[in-house]
Protein backbone atom coordinates (compact mmCIF):
# COMPACT_ATOMS: atom_id res chain seq x y z
CA UNK A 1 0.00 0.00 0.00
CA UNK A 2 1.29 3.47 -0.71
CA UNK A 3 2.61 5.95 1.47
CA UNK A 4 1.00 8.74 2.65
CA UNK A 5 2.00 11.63 0.49
CA UNK A 6 5.01 13.56 2.43
CA UNK A 7 2.61 17.19 3.01
CA UNK A 8 6.23 18.95 2.86
CA UNK A 9 7.54 18.12 -0.43
CA UNK A 10 7.01 20.13 -2.93
CA UNK A 11 5.62 19.03 -6.12
CA UNK A 12 8.23 16.82 -8.27
CA UNK A 13 8.84 18.55 -11.71
CA UNK A 14 9.94 17.10 -14.86
CA UNK A 15 13.54 19.00 -14.57
CA UNK A 16 13.62 18.31 -11.17
CA UNK A 17 13.00 14.37 -11.53
CA UNK A 18 15.42 14.91 -14.81
CA UNK A 19 18.73 16.22 -12.27
CA UNK A 20 18.31 13.67 -9.45
CA UNK A 21 18.00 10.92 -11.78
CA UNK A 22 21.36 12.61 -13.95
CA UNK A 23 23.13 12.85 -10.55
CA UNK A 24 21.98 9.05 -10.06
CA UNK A 25 23.77 8.06 -12.94
CA UNK A 26 27.09 9.86 -12.47
CA UNK A 27 27.63 8.20 -8.80
CA UNK A 28 26.66 4.65 -10.21
CA UNK A 29 28.90 5.18 -13.31
CA UNK A 30 31.68 6.29 -10.63
CA UNK A 31 31.33 3.32 -8.22
CA UNK A 32 30.49 0.55 -10.97
CA UNK A 33 33.70 1.92 -12.95
CA UNK A 34 35.96 0.96 -9.83
CA UNK A 35 34.63 -2.73 -9.44
CA UNK A 36 33.95 -3.56 -13.15
CA UNK A 37 36.92 -5.52 -13.98
CA UNK A 38 36.94 -7.14 -11.07
CA UNK A 39 33.47 -8.39 -11.88
CA UNK A 40 34.63 -9.32 -15.20
CA UNK A 41 37.80 -11.79 -14.25
CA UNK A 42 36.45 -12.71 -11.25
CA UNK A 43 32.25 -13.13 -11.08
CA UNK A 44 31.66 -12.89 -14.75
CA UNK A 45 28.18 -13.54 -13.63
CA UNK A 46 28.23 -10.44 -10.96
CA UNK A 47 28.47 -8.38 -13.87
CA UNK A 48 25.79 -9.20 -15.71
CA UNK A 49 23.51 -9.37 -12.43
CA UNK A 50 25.46 -5.96 -11.43
CA UNK A 51 23.87 -4.28 -15.04
CA UNK A 52 20.78 -6.18 -14.91
CA UNK A 53 20.28 -4.71 -10.96
CA UNK A 54 21.42 -1.29 -11.77
CA UNK A 55 19.19 -1.30 -15.00
CA UNK A 56 16.11 -2.14 -12.11
CA UNK A 57 17.12 0.32 -9.89
CA UNK A 58 16.74 3.37 -12.01
CA UNK A 59 12.68 2.19 -12.94
CA UNK A 60 12.17 1.64 -9.10
CA UNK A 61 13.86 4.70 -8.05
CA UNK A 62 11.05 6.93 -10.19
CA UNK A 63 8.89 5.39 -7.46
CA UNK A 64 10.43 6.75 -4.15
CA UNK A 65 7.54 8.74 -3.44
CA UNK A 66 5.43 6.87 -3.55
CA UNK A 67 6.85 3.99 -1.42
CA UNK A 68 9.70 5.65 0.47
CA UNK A 69 10.25 3.20 2.35
CA UNK A 70 10.41 -0.07 0.27
CA UNK A 71 12.06 1.35 -2.52
CA UNK A 72 15.20 2.24 -0.14
CA UNK A 73 15.54 -0.92 1.63
CA UNK A 74 15.06 -3.07 -1.57
CA UNK A 75 18.27 -0.53 -3.14
CA UNK A 76 19.99 -0.76 -0.28
CA UNK A 77 19.54 -4.87 -0.54
CA UNK A 78 20.55 -4.21 -4.63
CA UNK A 79 24.44 -3.28 -3.18
CA UNK A 80 25.32 -7.08 -2.31
CA UNK A 81 25.43 -7.44 -5.85
CA UNK A 82 24.67 -4.51 -8.16
CA UNK A 83 27.82 -1.35 -7.89
CA UNK A 84 25.73 0.54 -10.54
CA UNK A 85 22.64 0.86 -8.51
CA UNK A 86 24.76 2.93 -6.15
CA UNK A 87 23.41 6.31 -7.45
CA UNK A 88 19.78 4.96 -6.90
CA UNK A 89 19.97 4.06 -3.81
CA UNK A 90 21.84 7.19 -2.31
CA UNK A 91 18.92 9.20 -3.70
CA UNK A 92 16.28 6.62 -2.22
CA UNK A 93 17.95 6.91 0.78
CA UNK A 94 18.11 10.84 0.95
CA UNK A 95 14.33 10.80 -0.54
CA UNK A 96 13.32 8.92 2.53
CA UNK A 97 15.44 10.66 5.07
CA UNK A 98 13.19 13.99 4.26
CA UNK A 99 10.88 12.09 6.21
CA UNK A 100 13.22 11.44 9.53
CA UNK A 101 11.23 8.40 10.40
CA UNK A 102 14.20 7.73 12.61
CA UNK A 103 13.60 4.04 13.54
CA UNK A 104 13.58 3.03 9.99
CA UNK A 105 16.16 5.30 8.55
CA UNK A 106 18.45 3.08 10.61
CA UNK A 107 16.82 0.08 9.14
CA UNK A 108 17.95 1.12 5.59
CA UNK A 109 21.09 2.28 6.73
CA UNK A 110 22.29 -0.70 8.40
CA UNK A 111 21.26 -2.72 5.48
CA UNK A 112 23.22 -0.27 2.93
CA UNK A 113 26.82 -0.24 4.99
CA UNK A 114 26.03 -4.01 5.22
CA UNK A 115 25.43 -4.79 1.51
CA UNK A 116 28.72 -2.68 0.71
CA UNK A 117 30.47 -5.24 3.05
CA UNK A 118 29.03 -8.19 1.36
CA UNK A 119 30.03 -6.81 -1.94
CA UNK A 120 33.18 -6.71 -1.35
CA UNK A 121 33.30 -10.29 -0.31
CA UNK A 122 31.21 -11.24 -3.12
CA UNK A 123 33.52 -9.66 -5.78
CA UNK A 124 37.20 -10.03 -4.28
CA UNK A 125 40.02 -7.34 -4.95
CA UNK A 126 37.67 -4.87 -5.32
CA UNK A 127 39.03 -2.71 -2.99
CA UNK A 128 43.04 -3.25 -1.39
CA UNK A 129 41.70 -1.51 1.95
CA UNK A 130 41.03 -3.85 5.21
CA UNK A 131 37.19 -4.33 6.26
CA UNK A 132 37.45 -1.91 8.90
CA UNK A 133 38.16 0.61 6.39
CA UNK A 134 35.53 -0.35 3.76
CA UNK A 135 33.00 -0.46 7.07
CA UNK A 136 33.89 3.36 8.39
CA UNK A 137 33.86 4.50 4.89
CA UNK A 138 30.55 3.07 3.94
CA UNK A 139 28.99 3.85 7.68
CA UNK A 140 30.34 7.90 7.26
CA UNK A 141 28.72 8.10 3.42
CA UNK A 142 25.53 6.68 4.68
CA UNK A 143 25.57 8.85 7.83
CA UNK A 144 26.12 11.56 5.12
CA UNK A 145 23.85 10.76 3.28
CA UNK A 146 21.10 10.40 5.54
CA UNK A 147 21.85 13.11 7.61
CA UNK A 148 21.45 15.50 4.02
CA UNK A 149 17.92 13.82 3.77
CA UNK A 150 16.68 14.71 7.32
CA UNK A 151 18.29 18.41 6.64
CA UNK A 152 16.32 19.08 3.15
CA UNK A 153 12.88 17.35 4.99
CA UNK A 154 13.46 19.60 7.90
CA UNK A 155 14.24 22.68 5.62
CA UNK A 156 10.86 21.38 3.74
CA UNK A 157 8.92 21.65 6.80
CA UNK A 158 10.05 25.38 7.65
CA UNK A 159 9.41 26.73 4.17
CA UNK A 160 5.75 24.77 4.72
CA UNK A 161 5.27 26.46 8.09
CA UNK A 162 6.21 29.66 6.63
CA UNK A 163 3.95 29.69 3.55
CA UNK A 164 1.13 28.54 6.30
CA UNK A 165 1.52 31.46 8.36
CA UNK A 166 1.89 33.85 5.44
CA UNK A 167 -1.55 32.23 3.98
CA UNK A 168 -3.45 32.31 7.55
CA UNK A 169 -2.49 36.06 7.91
CA UNK A 170 -3.43 36.69 4.85
CA UNK A 171 -6.69 34.61 5.50
CA UNK A 172 -7.22 36.41 8.55
CA UNK A 173 -7.14 39.84 6.75
CA UNK A 174 -9.61 39.10 4.48
CA UNK A 175 -11.71 37.85 7.22
CA UNK A 176 -10.68 41.47 9.42
CA UNK A 177 -11.46 43.23 6.10
CA UNK A 178 -15.16 41.21 5.82
CA UNK A 179 -15.76 41.98 9.95
CA UNK A 180 -15.35 45.86 9.38
CA UNK A 181 -17.10 45.59 5.89
CA UNK A 182 -19.50 44.12 8.05
CA UNK A 183 -19.26 46.40 11.06
CA UNK A 184 -19.95 49.42 8.51
CA UNK A 185 -22.87 48.34 6.87
CA UNK A 186 -24.49 47.79 10.05
CA UNK A 187 -23.32 51.48 11.17
CA UNK A 188 -25.01 52.58 7.74
CA UNK A 189 -28.17 50.84 8.52
CA UNK A 190 -28.61 52.42 11.87
CA UNK A 191 -27.77 55.67 10.22
CA UNK A 192 -30.36 55.08 7.74
CA UNK A 193 -33.17 54.08 11.06
CA UNK A 194 -32.36 57.40 12.46
CA UNK A 195 -32.39 59.87 9.73
CA UNK A 196 -35.57 57.94 8.45
CA UNK A 197 -37.31 57.58 10.79
CA UNK A 198 -36.77 61.30 11.76
CA UNK A 199 -38.28 62.41 8.65
CA UNK A 200 -40.74 59.58 7.45
CA UNK A 201 -42.28 60.39 11.17
CA UNK A 202 -42.55 64.20 10.25
CA UNK A 203 -44.21 63.35 7.22
CA UNK A 204 -46.74 60.62 8.84
CA UNK A 205 -48.00 63.08 11.81
CA UNK A 206 -48.77 66.39 8.92
CA UNK A 207 -50.44 63.77 6.96
CA UNK A 208 -52.08 62.56 9.32
CA UNK A 209 -53.47 65.64 10.48
CA UNK A 210 -54.40 66.93 7.09
CA UNK A 211 -56.25 63.49 7.27
CA UNK A 212 -58.48 63.91 10.51
CA UNK A 213 -58.66 67.64 10.36
CA UNK A 214 -60.92 68.82 7.66
CA UNK A 215 -61.78 72.16 9.06
CA UNK A 216 -58.64 73.50 8.51
CA UNK A 217 -58.53 77.46 6.39
CA UNK A 218 -56.51 76.73 3.44
CA UNK A 219 -53.46 78.76 4.20
CA UNK A 220 -52.64 76.08 7.07
CA UNK A 221 -53.43 73.02 4.35
CA UNK A 222 -51.10 74.99 1.71
CA UNK A 223 -48.02 75.64 4.60
CA UNK A 224 -48.49 72.02 5.94
CA UNK A 225 -48.51 70.04 2.02
CA UNK A 226 -45.14 72.52 1.61
CA UNK A 227 -43.62 71.57 4.84
CA UNK A 228 -44.96 67.26 3.72
CA UNK A 229 -43.73 68.21 0.34
CA UNK A 230 -40.23 69.61 1.92
CA UNK A 231 -39.18 66.67 4.51
CA UNK A 232 -39.72 64.21 1.86
CA UNK A 233 -37.10 66.12 -0.02
CA UNK A 234 -35.12 66.04 2.73
CA UNK A 235 -35.51 62.27 3.64
CA UNK A 236 -34.53 61.89 0.18
CA UNK A 237 -31.74 63.75 -0.31
CA UNK A 238 -30.33 62.15 3.34
CA UNK A 239 -31.25 59.03 2.06
CA UNK A 240 -29.17 59.17 -1.20
CA UNK A 241 -26.14 60.30 1.05
CA UNK A 242 -26.17 57.24 3.07
CA UNK A 243 -26.71 55.48 0.14
CA UNK A 244 -23.95 56.96 -1.14
CA UNK A 245 -21.09 55.59 1.41
CA UNK A 246 -22.34 51.95 0.25
CA UNK A 247 -21.12 53.00 -3.35
CA UNK A 248 -17.88 54.40 -1.89
CA UNK A 249 -18.81 58.06 -2.82
CA UNK A 250 -18.48 60.40 -0.04
CA UNK A 251 -21.12 62.63 1.80
CA UNK A 252 -21.93 65.73 0.07
CA UNK A 253 -22.84 67.17 3.82
CA UNK A 254 -20.72 66.79 7.04
CA UNK A 255 -22.51 64.50 9.63
CA UNK A 256 -24.32 66.13 12.44
CA UNK A 257 -22.17 66.61 15.50
CA UNK A 258 -23.18 68.55 18.42
CA UNK A 259 -23.11 71.64 17.27
CA UNK A 260 -26.31 71.03 15.06
CA UNK A 261 -28.58 70.12 17.90
CA UNK A 262 -30.32 73.33 18.13
CA UNK A 263 -31.37 72.87 14.65
CA UNK A 264 -32.81 69.69 15.40
CA UNK A 265 -35.14 71.08 18.15
CA UNK A 266 -35.82 74.13 15.91
CA UNK A 267 -37.05 71.82 13.35
CA UNK A 268 -39.21 69.08 16.12
CA UNK A 269 -40.35 72.72 17.05
CA UNK A 270 -41.37 74.04 13.83
CA UNK A 271 -43.67 71.04 13.49
CA UNK A 272 -45.32 71.74 16.06
CA UNK A 273 -43.95 69.62 19.07
CA UNK A 274 -43.07 71.17 22.76
CA UNK A 275 -39.55 70.83 23.14
CA UNK A 276 -37.17 72.26 25.65
CA UNK A 277 -33.42 71.94 25.46
CA UNK A 278 -30.92 72.84 28.04
CA UNK A 279 -27.76 72.62 26.49
CA UNK A 280 -24.71 72.90 29.88
CA UNK A 281 -21.76 72.00 27.51
CA UNK A 282 -20.02 75.31 27.19
CA UNK A 283 -18.29 74.64 23.88
CA UNK A 284 -20.21 71.66 21.90
CA UNK A 285 -17.31 72.55 19.25
CA UNK A 286 -14.61 71.11 21.44
CA UNK A 287 -16.59 67.61 21.82
CA UNK A 288 -15.52 64.68 19.74
CA UNK A 289 -17.25 64.11 16.41
CA UNK A 290 -17.93 60.75 17.45
CA UNK A 291 -19.61 61.66 20.76
CA UNK A 292 -21.47 64.71 19.23
CA UNK A 293 -22.99 62.24 16.51
CA UNK A 294 -23.62 59.55 18.97
CA UNK A 295 -25.82 61.97 21.39
CA UNK A 296 -27.54 63.92 18.10
CA UNK A 297 -28.58 60.49 16.69
CA UNK A 298 -29.94 59.79 20.28
CA UNK A 299 -32.00 62.82 20.61
CA UNK A 300 -33.56 62.13 16.98
CA UNK A 301 -34.55 58.57 18.18
CA UNK A 302 -36.11 60.43 21.28
CA UNK A 303 -37.72 62.81 19.56
CA UNK A 304 -39.00 60.25 17.01
CA UNK A 305 -40.22 58.01 19.54
CA UNK A 306 -41.45 60.99 21.43
CA UNK A 307 -43.76 61.87 18.43
CA UNK A 308 -45.35 58.13 17.60
CA UNK A 309 -45.79 57.43 20.73
CA UNK A 310 -46.74 60.58 22.63
CA UNK A 311 -48.08 62.90 20.09
CA UNK A 312 -48.24 66.35 21.92
CA UNK A 313 -46.71 65.41 24.65
CA UNK A 314 -43.86 67.70 26.02
CA UNK A 315 -40.08 66.71 25.13
CA UNK A 316 -36.61 67.67 27.62
CA UNK A 317 -33.86 67.56 26.42
CA UNK A 318 -30.91 68.40 28.67
CA UNK A 319 -26.89 68.28 27.64
CA UNK A 320 -24.11 68.41 30.38
CA UNK A 321 -20.68 67.16 30.77
CA UNK A 322 -17.12 68.21 30.99
CA UNK A 323 -14.04 67.25 29.22
CA UNK A 324 -12.15 64.21 30.69
CA UNK A 325 -15.29 63.04 32.24
CA UNK A 326 -19.14 61.99 31.28
CA UNK A 327 -21.14 63.83 28.78
CA UNK A 328 -24.38 63.08 29.76
CA UNK A 329 -27.45 63.10 27.69
CA UNK A 330 -31.24 63.01 29.07
CA UNK A 331 -34.25 63.01 26.63
CA UNK A 332 -37.58 62.61 28.88
CA UNK A 333 -41.16 62.89 27.16
CA UNK A 334 -44.19 62.86 29.16
CA UNK A 335 -47.26 60.29 28.68
CA UNK A 336 -50.55 61.91 28.29
CA UNK A 337 -52.06 58.66 26.81
CA UNK A 338 -53.34 60.68 23.25
CA UNK A 339 -53.57 58.51 20.07
CA UNK A 340 -53.35 59.69 17.01
CA UNK A 341 -52.42 58.66 13.39
CA UNK A 342 -48.70 58.52 14.09
CA UNK A 343 -49.34 56.11 17.73
CA UNK A 344 -47.84 53.07 16.44
CA UNK A 345 -46.41 50.04 17.74
CA UNK A 346 -42.81 50.21 16.80
CA UNK A 347 -41.39 47.07 16.61
CA UNK A 348 -37.87 49.06 18.98
CA UNK A 349 -35.47 48.61 16.34
CA UNK A 350 -34.21 52.31 16.93
CA UNK A 351 -33.54 51.83 20.64
CA UNK A 352 -31.67 48.47 20.03
CA UNK A 353 -29.69 50.25 17.63
CA UNK A 354 -28.98 53.64 20.34
CA UNK A 355 -27.82 50.90 22.74
CA UNK A 356 -25.44 49.65 20.16
CA UNK A 357 -24.57 52.86 19.25
CA UNK A 358 -23.63 54.21 22.48
CA UNK A 359 -21.56 50.78 23.66
CA UNK A 360 -19.58 51.30 20.70
CA UNK A 361 -18.26 54.51 21.75
CA UNK A 362 -17.62 53.59 25.50
CA UNK A 363 -20.89 54.09 26.93
CA UNK A 364 -24.00 53.20 28.49
CA UNK A 365 -27.66 53.87 27.79
CA UNK A 366 -30.77 53.59 30.13
CA UNK A 367 -34.16 53.56 29.39
CA UNK A 368 -36.76 53.47 31.93
CA UNK A 369 -40.40 54.90 32.73
CA UNK A 370 -40.28 57.20 35.41
CA UNK A 371 -44.14 58.09 36.61
CA UNK A 372 -45.83 59.91 33.64
CA UNK A 373 -42.73 60.31 31.48
CA UNK A 374 -40.52 57.92 29.40
CA UNK A 375 -36.23 58.51 29.59
CA UNK A 376 -33.87 57.89 27.69
CA UNK A 377 -29.79 58.83 29.79
CA UNK A 378 -26.75 57.83 28.37
CA UNK A 379 -23.25 58.70 29.61
CA UNK A 380 -20.41 59.27 26.74
CA UNK A 381 -16.82 59.11 27.57
CA UNK A 382 -15.71 62.40 27.00
CA UNK A 383 -11.62 62.63 26.18
CA UNK A 384 -9.44 65.45 26.49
Amino acid sequence: MPAPADPYAPPLTRWGQTWRVGLAVLVSFAVWSQAVDAESVHRPWVFWADLALGLASFVLVVHRRRRPFATALLLACFGVLSASSAGPAALALVSFATRREVPRLIAVGVVSVASGLAFNLVVPHTSDESWWLNLLFAAIVTAALAVWGMYVGSRRELLWSLRDRADQAERQQELRVERARALERERIAREMHDVLAHRISLISMHAGALAYRTDLPPEQVHDTAALISSTSHEALVELREVLGVLRETEPTRPQPTLVDLPGLVAEATSSGMRVRLDDAVPDPAAVPDRIGRTVYRLVQEGLTNARKHAPGAPVSVDVGGEPGSWLRVVVRNGRNGLAGPTARTGAGLGLVGMRERVELAGGRLEVREDPGAFVLEAWLPWQK
